[in-house]
This record gives structure tokens, sequence and C-alpha cells, in this order.
């Protein structure tokens, strides 16, 4: 069955970082009121290159709003064309994709979780965390304890620090986590890789409760594999526990 096509147009775009020239980009669907999908999904944009169609797929960085938006988070790539080519766009400027697709969603029953980004893995966290927390309706997150443990390199790698610090102010169950592989010395908080604060947030759990958990990872394969493993085979998760999206 051949996939319904749409129109994106840029709306707005925003640089979240210029030493990782990373992009906030965001879209409206110009055949659409309202453009539905599910938090974590993503869609997949096309875009002509030497006489062939190009396709890439970025994950959606925003909750569905009940209207026809979506943002996406993304970063220019040596030698790229497509992240390059999207990071080039100005407002109003228009691309075909379509979608969304996907299966890195929240489960349900929603558990207490643990959202594990690094780099642009954020991406679908930020839609996760969009929706869960939407002040309109407070049931959608149900009291649960939500952690997002977001890794990077270092201070100017940390993307959408203002919004994720505004919604662990405004809700007690929404614990947020910066650590850095190679922070400067003025650094102040957390260093080391995401694994590592992992691990402590489980282990600060009553014992009870550590198992009583569900882990969604977005990021690169290594990332990825190291909590797999840990949280497997040294803290006896299930495989079912952890979800996750590779970026590579």
């Amino acid at each position: 069955m051949q996939r319904q096509v749409y129109t994106a147009t840029v709306t707005r775009s925003v640089m979240l970082s210029e030493p990782t020239q990373t992009k906030h980009i965001e879209f409206a669907v110009q055949e659409l009121k309202r453009f539905d999908f599910i938090p974590g999904q993503f869609v997949s944009m096309t875009a002509p290159r030497n006489g062939k169609t190009m396709t890439r797929a970025y994950s959606l960085a925003s909750g569905p709003r009940g209207n026809n938006q979506f943002d996406l988070c993304l970063n220019r790539v040596s030698d790229g064309f497509f992240s390059n080519f999207l990071c080039d766009m100005k407002e109003g400027d228009t691309i075909a994709f379509n979608g969304p697709h996907g299966n890195f969603v929240l489960r349900s029953p929603l558990r207490d979780s643990l959202l594990i980004a690094t780099g642009t893995g954020v991406a679908p966290m930020r839609g996760f965390v969009e929706w869960l927390f939407d002040s309109s309706n407070r049931d959608r997150h149900q009291g649960k304890q939500i952690h997002l443990v977001y890794g990077t390199r270092y201070p100017s790698d940390v993307y959408y620090e203002d919004f994720f610090r505004r919604i662990a102010t405004e809700n007690l169950n929404f614990h947020y986590v910066v650590t850095l592989s190679r922070g400067p010395d003025e650094w102040s908080g957390s260093r080391g890789y995401v694994q590592e604060r992992v691990r402590e947030i489980i282990l600060a759990r009553p014992e009870q409760e550590r198992k009583n958990m569900d882990a969604y990872i977005c990021g690169l394969n290594n990332m990825i594999s190291a909590n797999r493993k840990m949280l497997q085979q040294e803290l006896g998760w299930e495989k079912r526990q952890i979800i996750y999206e590779r970026y590579d």
C-alpha cells in the first residue's frame, strides 16, 4: 500500500548549539488541520538529489498537540546530505514526508520509567515529557516517577535544558539529570556516562521496587548496549522492560 505523502512547512528554526550545529525545527503540515501521532514515533522526510529521491527518518521532538504541528531536533553531519539540507531550510520552505511510523512509544500501563538519551537521542524524550506533563491533562503521568538521564560531552551539547528544568520544577515526580563525559573544570554537575547515573537511580529505590520500572533508551548503539547489559546482567531486568531505538 502506498504511503500518504504530506507537505511540511518550516514555521521556526532555532540553533540549539553552535559547536555541534544542532537545530530545533518546527513544521506545520499543509494538508491537515490535525497531525496525530504517538509520542516517540518518527517521520520519513523525502527530498530530491541528483535525480533520485532521498529518504531519512527523524524522531519527532514533540508530543501531539491537537493541531498540525511537529518538531524535529537534528544536527549537521560531515559530508551528509539530508540533515544538512534540513538545517539549511528557512521559514516558509517546504519538504515532503510520510508518517508517523515506529513503535518506540510509552508502554501501557505506564510504570515508573527511566528515559535515557545521549545527543539528539533526546528528541523522542522531549516528546514523551511534553505529552506526559501537559498542564491541561494532569492524568497522563498518573503520578509515576519519571527520570530523564541525559548524557553528552560538553555543556554546549545540552539541548532543551530550560524546558526540562521547568517541567522538573513544576512536577515533583519528574527528575532531570544531566551527566557530562568531558565536562570542564567549572562544571559542578554530574560527570560520567549515563549508565552510571541510571544504576544510582535504581539502587536508590527500595529493593522490591528496583525491577518495577521500564527503560526507554535512545542514542548510539554503544550507549544502548552498555545500558541493556547493565540492566539485564547486573540488575536482573527482563528484556521486555527495555525499549530502545538506535541512531546508528
